[in-house]
Parts: structure tokens; sequence; C-alpha cells
């Protein structure tokens, strides 16, 4: 049925899904990455897990659903991804200045995965000239040439980078029906959900013990071997 609104939402469906076209959801468009974003979901997922104890439910659960919907991302690749992989290790070999903090290139790991995210190049120049406080020109003058000196270093003259291929609109419907959640880029947000999900509960460590503990029998009433008061246990047969 999802897939459907996504057909109807293009006039002319093609080899390839647009980026930023409707996806027949409100509100909701076709994103432009959507494999490698959710193999890099996926594996900072299963990297914050590990911080939750071996016999958590959560972390068992959780993992067993993300290491699932992993393997489906990984078994689909694109045309030519082998070949571009190979270039992709090669430039961030050969150029690591460019993908250190401070460049246009940024590099990322996760799940024992390497990922390259495209930062803005340069800030508006009215950014630079909007400092708040009382100061005098000069001042501000000084402060700007400071903040210029410290931008971001654009390297896309040096490293001539490639996003990955693009999968093929078959390849990402065959996903959607593998894992079975919709559109793509719902899954997306799913995942992107449950990695603040994950983020938050290893913050508070929600394995400990709690400080108070709760009332002998508080929570009777929700185990498995007791009935609703007022209803009678079944007869044995």
């Amino acid at each position: 049925m999802r897939n459907t609104l996504r057909l109807l939402a293009v006039v002319k469906p093609g080899r390839y899904l647009e980026a930023g076209n409707p996806t027949g959801l409100t509100g909701l468009f076709v994103h432009p990455a959507p494999r490698s974003t959710l193999l890099y979901l996926y594996g900072a997922t299963l990297d914050k897990l590990k911080a939750f104890p071996d016999h958590s439910v959560y972390r068992q659960s959780t993992e067993a659903l993300t290491k699932h919907r992993m393997k489906i991302m990984e078994s689909i690749k694109p045309e030519g991804y082998e070949e571009w992989a190979k270039k992709a290790a090669e430039k961030i070999e050969k150029h690591p200045e460019a993908f250190q903090p401070g460049g246009n290139y940024v590099h990322k790991s996760a799940g024992g995965q390497d990922f390259v995210t495209v930062e803005e190049k340069e800030f508006e120049d009215q950014e630079w000239t909007s400092l708040e406080g009382s100061r005098t020109s000069e001042e501000k003058a000084a402060e700007v040439a400071l903040l210029r000196k410290g931008r971001r270093q654009d390297y896309s003259k040096i490293v001539n980078w490639e996003p990955e291929p693009p999968l093929e609109a078959s390849q990402i419907s065959d996903a959607e029906n593998q894992i079975g959640g919709g559109l793509i880029e719902e899954v997306i947000q799913v995942a992107e959900g449950e990695l603040k999900l994950v983020e938050t509960m290893a913050e508070h460590q929600v394995w400990e013990e709690l400080e108070e503990k709760p009332p002998q029998g508080q929570w009777d009433y929700f185990a498995r071997d007791q009935h609703t008061p007022g209803t009678q246990e079944p007869a044995n047969k």
C-alpha cells in the first residue's frame, strides 16, 4: 500500500527515486541516501547498546532487530558500489586532513564501518556581522577576523568526493518489503528515534536498581500468573 502511494506521488516513475520528491505521505520526502544513513544509524545504535548489561532484555531485543535490518541493508548494494568504496578509502587515506574536524568532509565510524558526511563550506557573510553585545566597530572587526580565521577549511578542490551510488527504485522497494516497516523514509525515522532512545536510556542507566524500592506486591497485579480481580480461575481440565 505504501509503495503504491509513492508511485502515485511521482508522475513519471524512473529507475531511480529523485531526492526531495514527495513520497505520498504528508511531510515525508524521498531521502537522498537511505542505505548509508540506515547503516550509520544501526551501527551507532549497536555501539550505544554495548553500555547496557548483557542480561538487559531491551538490549537483547533491540540488538536482534537492529542486526536483522542492518543485514538486509548490507545485502542490497547499488551498482558500482565496490569500485566506489575502494576509491573512497583511497581518498581518505591520501588526504586524512580533509576528513578531520575543521574540514568540509567529516569522517565518522559506527558499527565498525566508516562514513563521510559533507558539511556546509562557508557561513553567509551576514552571520559574521551580526555579533551580539555592545562593542565598538574596531572590536567587532577584530572578532570577525578571529572567526574568519577559524572558519571551516574547504578541501573540495583537493578531494573530489563522490557520494555513494544510489539504490535503484526496485532495490529500495525490495528493502522495504524485507523490513516490513513502511517506506524506507519511515524506517529511517524509526531508526533515528531508536538511537535517541538508546542514548537517553544509557545516559540514565535505566538498568540500575531503583533508589526507592516499590512497596511489596505493588506490581503483582501485572504478573502473568495473576488473574483479574473479580474473575474466577479457569477450571482444570
